[in-house]
């Protein structure tokens, strides 16, 4: 199982730059796990596509209906946030160094990853990738070589 944050869950859902590279990597993977914090994460994502006027009502609405598909099939795991985990998260964002950027987000998800025996975590935020190590992961960014 391979953990996303919601910003690749976003991708495997909405034609954004390197969704194709993203989807390769999550149907070739044994399964895709997240803190469930990504179901929220991910719902605010399709809402400002929709704003920003990325998606028609028509489609955010099929793409949501998608994801709900995904969750009744399976296709996600979510790793549930209790107190612990916060606690975790928390003592973890104390202790980076200053000059690294651990926002709560990250934080949670990194902890969550870390909690749950996930090595890697994949993602393309630049903040979440610097943080990894901290929390005793790798930060995968299969869109690297796009973003150069």
């Amino acid at each position: 199982m391979i953990y996303f944050d919601a910003a690749y869950i976003a991708k495997c859902y909405l034609n954004e730059p390197g969704a194709d590279r993203v989807r390769h990597v999550a149907y070739g993977a044994d399964g895709l796990g997240s803190c469930e914090l990504a179901r929220l994460e991910f719902a605010s994502i399709v809402k400002r596509h929709l704003r920003e006027h990325h998606v028609t009502r028509r489609e955010a609405t099929a793409v949501l209906k998608d994801f709900e598909q995904d969750e009744e099939d399976g296709v996600w795991h979510w790793f549930g946030v209790t107190s612990a985990l916060i606690e975790k998260a928390r003592d973890a964002v104390l202790h980076v160094p200053g000059q690294v950027f651990a926002r709560v987000g990250d934080a949670l998800h990194l902890a969550c990853a870390e909690e749950h025996g996930f090595g890697e975590v994949y993602t393309n935020d630049r903040h979440m990738l610097q943080a990894a190590r901290y929390f005793h992961l790798t930060g995968v960014n299969v869109l690297a070589s796009a973003d150069s």
